[in-house]
């Protein structure tokens, strides 16, 4: 666990805490990789107060810059975490390269990430380099059965799972990963969304699954029903079953009773609305060039025929080296791609042969290459498009469009090295 001396001063972890101290919420995560029953990710609607919520989403070098400024207004902040508005490990190279760009600027600062566990597996030694001493694991259900009351559907990888076995996927990984946390001395507090006649005479099996794997806290909070969800018509859970939850969850650990159900811009003290002001300020930042301060001149691009960004990076057996003429992208190069089937070291030695390139265009990429190239320097943006487009947008600072729809599997060799597949559609957009 934590140092006490630590954990008295995170709001979320201790009650005393929340009256001395506040936190900052990074939104960097803006994709999810499940598909919750309670849940819509709706932007910009600073009068509404709850997980999923934000004004915007920042870049990891935006986020470093506004939370500088944020640091410089509210000395009161102790602690930094990252908990959406998707999940961290949902876009996995967006999530480290912050912690890593806040761990260098910030090193005494406290790091915390809220995560639903699906994949944050390949990342706890990195985040226990980091001293990421705070993570929080959301769990409804250890039965597959309830599980697949409350989730629509999960994604690992390329693959989509649909019902019982979605959920049990899900929470095998999520009781994986707190015994893993645990055996990196991090502090893990577990949460639950009680819900009504789904999960609530669910959550004392819960408490006990998590407990037997180390888990520190457990905060039992009630259904937030939101419009256009599936869920949306249930009824919150009164106080009083709350209560009775809670009391179960305390047979076999202690329960957190202050939560504030955090948006993922929050800032300041637990409870504190979003202001006008503070919103302003999110929104000023997320207008910054995305890699701020960035002066290398070229952009590698991974594509088929010349013209798209349409290219998984497992399948590369060269990439095409933008630069700038006039304002305008022009095609300076061709370099070659390491060949397959030399695991780490072909990541390695692609980010040396991109050394002078500020990101890395493809249509997808594997957790491999996102964290080797991410950890070396090398921006990796997957994307779909026509090139001199998405080139004009990085150097621009402007954000790129999403990647394509991942197809389930893919006959590459090279991908086997990533295993995130690869695009159906020939164009790159499909």
């Amino acid at each position: 666990m934590a140092a006490d001396t630590e954990r008295a001063q995170h709001p979320c972890f201790s009650g005393d805490a929340r009256h001395k101290f506040g936190r900052v919420h990074l939104p960097v995560a803006g994709k999810c990789n499940i598909r919750c029953n309670y849940c819509n990710r709706k932007y910009d609607c600073a009068a509404e107060s709850r997980p999923g919520v934000t004004s915007a989403v920042l870049s990891p070098a935006q986020a470093v810059a506004y939370l500088e400024d944020v640091l410089a207004r509210r000395p009161d902040i102790s602690v930094a975490g990252i908990a959406g508005p998707g999940d961290p490990f949902a876009t996995p190279q967006e999530t480290i390269a912050t912690l890593r760009l806040v761990r260098a600027a910030f090193p005494d600062l406290l790091l915390c990430v809220a995560t639903n566990g699906l994949r944050i597996g390949p990342y706890l030694d990195t985040l226990a380099a980091l001293a990421v001493g705070y993570v929080t694991v959301t769990v409804n259900a250890v039965d597959a059965a309830v599980g697949a009351r409350l989730y629509g559907w999960v994604r690992d990888g390329a693959e989509v799972l649909p019902g019982p076995k979605a959920a049990d996927l899900l929470a095998n990984r999520q009781l994986e990963a707190i015994s893993g946390l645990k055996a990196r001395d991090v502090t893990v507090k577990v949460n639950v969304i009680v819900v009504p006649g789904v999960n609530d005479d669910h959550v004392g099996a819960v408490a006990q699954a998590v407990a037997e794997r180390g888990a520190d806290m457990m905060n039992c909070m009630p259904l937030y029903p939101v419009a256009d969800t599936p869920f949306a018509d249930l009824p919150q859970p009164s106080p009083e079953l709350i209560a009775e939850v809670r009391a179960e969850a305390r047979r076999f650990l202690p329960t957190m009773e202050h939560c504030t159900r955090c948006r993922a811009d929050a800032v300041g003290m637990l409870g504190e609305p979003m202001t006008a002001e503070a919103s302003g300020k999110l929104s000023d930042y997320a207008a910054l060039p995305l890699d701020a301060g960035d002066t290398r001149p070229y952009v590698a691009v991974a594509s088929r025929e010349g013209a798209l960004v349409n290219q998984h990076l497992g399948e590369a057996a060269h990439v095409l080296i933008y630069g700038q003429a006039d304002g305008a992208p022009r095609l300076c190069e061709m370099r070659p791609t390491p060949a397959p089937g030399t695991g780490v070291s072909r990541w390695l030695e692609l980010a040396a042969t991109l050394h002078d390139c500020r990101a890395l265009l493809v249509s997808r990429a594997g957790e491999a290459p996102m964290e080797v190239l991410t950890r070396e320097g090398i921006a990796v943006r997957e994307t779909c498009g026509v090139i001199v487009d998405s080139v004009s947008a990085i150097y621009a600072g402007r954000p790129l469009p999403g990647p394509a729809a991942p197809r389930a599997s893919c006959s590459g060799d090279g991908c086997s090295e990533s295993g995130d597949g690869c695009l159906g559609a020939g164009n790159g957009c499909g």
